[in-house]
């Protein structure tokens, strides 16, 4: 097989052969589907070794601007920092404001940072659809850091954790009850919490970073490889970012990645099976009797269940 054409260029560092690739990963089309897996499997045996991040937050918890700081910090070490910044998509028309860049302005211009907004498309998780395949390719491009900046927090944005080494939840001073306010699902993922804007009140950040470490010594088994911290931080002052990073470097000390990883593959070939399964059912679909379902089950005459028993049973 002929190598792809951007696959010297992306294992050189190319920042436009990595957007083209992503942007090739991320097309619907059949045939660009085949070719970016094509790519993908000849640059994955030299991609680089990379500490993947996940963050969400609830919105206005400054999530850009936390990423920024400890990107930078990351960049000014020496780090090569890949960005993946998921945006909402509008149920209506499908587009995305990819506002991402604009509020980094600082990292979107440094040498060692590279930044990706991608719309969520509707898919679940607070993740776009070829997350996944965006880290490999950052990976393969040399990025030894790659932040996963998720939509927001909310029930279904737990996918990023399935597919980062650590995720890292962001909260506020004064956000209220911490056990009410933010949802059990995402605290259990959390490997570490952190009370951003904590310059803003430093008495509630103290309260809040309590309470969480509290929460979070009670959602944790006894026998977890990981005990997950809670921290205080300031992305716009820098403060408690360092920090936020000393953890990082323990966690992946502490937790053997290489088997997460493998788990994770495993879950994700699980995930694409479903998907294969569900395309290969509805291919076989007779459309017509599935309208007349529909409208029997619109019409209540139907209940929901009943219409796809019917479905199913032929």
């Amino acid at each position: 097989m002929a190598a792809h054409p951007l696959a010297a260029p992306l294992l050189s560092g190319s920042r436009r052969a990595l957007a083209r690739a992503i942007t090739l990963s991320e097309s619907t089309r059949a045939d660009h589907e085949v070719e970016a897996q094509d790519l993908l499997s000849e640059v994955a045996p030299h991609a680089a070794q990379s500490i993947r991040v996940g963050l969400t937050g609830v919105p206005g918890v400054g999530k850009s601007t936390f990423i920024e700081a400890l990107g930078l910090q990351l960049a000014d070490a020496g780090h090569r920092v890949a960005v993946l910044a998921v945006d909402p998509s509008s149920a209506r028309t499908g587009g995305s404001i990819m506002g991402d860049k604009t509020r980094m302005p600082r990292l979107t211009v440094h040498p060692n940072a590279y930044i990706r907004p991608s719309p969520a498309g509707g898919n679940l998780g607070g993740v776009a659809r070829r997350t996944r395949e965006a880290i490999a390719l950052c990976e393969a491009a040399g990025y030894d850091v790659v932040l996963v900046e998720t939509v927001g927090v909310g029930q279904s944005e737990t996918q990023v954790a399935a597919m980062t080494d650590l995720f890292v939840l962001l909260t506020l001073p004064n956000a209220g009850d911490e056990l009410q306010g933010i949802k059990r699902g995402i605290m259990e993922l959390a490997d570490l919490c952190v009370v951003n804007k904590a310059d803003s009140d430093p008495r509630a950040a103290v309260r809040a970073q309590t309470e969480l470490r509290a929460a979070l010594n009670l959602l944790t088994p006894h026998d977890a490889p990981w005990r997950p911290r809670a921290l205080r931080a300031s992305g716009l002052t820098g403060e408690g970012v360092p920090e936020v990073w000393e953890a990082v470097l323990d966690y992946v000390k502490e937790v053997d990645l290489a088997a997460k990883r493998r788990s994770q593959t495993a879950q994700w070939f699980d995930e694409l099976l479903r998907e294969a399964a569900w395309r290969m059912f509805r291919d076989g679909l007779d459309m017509q009797h599935l309208q007349r379902l529909r409208a029997e089950v619109k019409a209540g005459r139907l209940t929901a269940v009943q219409g796809v028993t019917a479905l199913t049973a032929g």
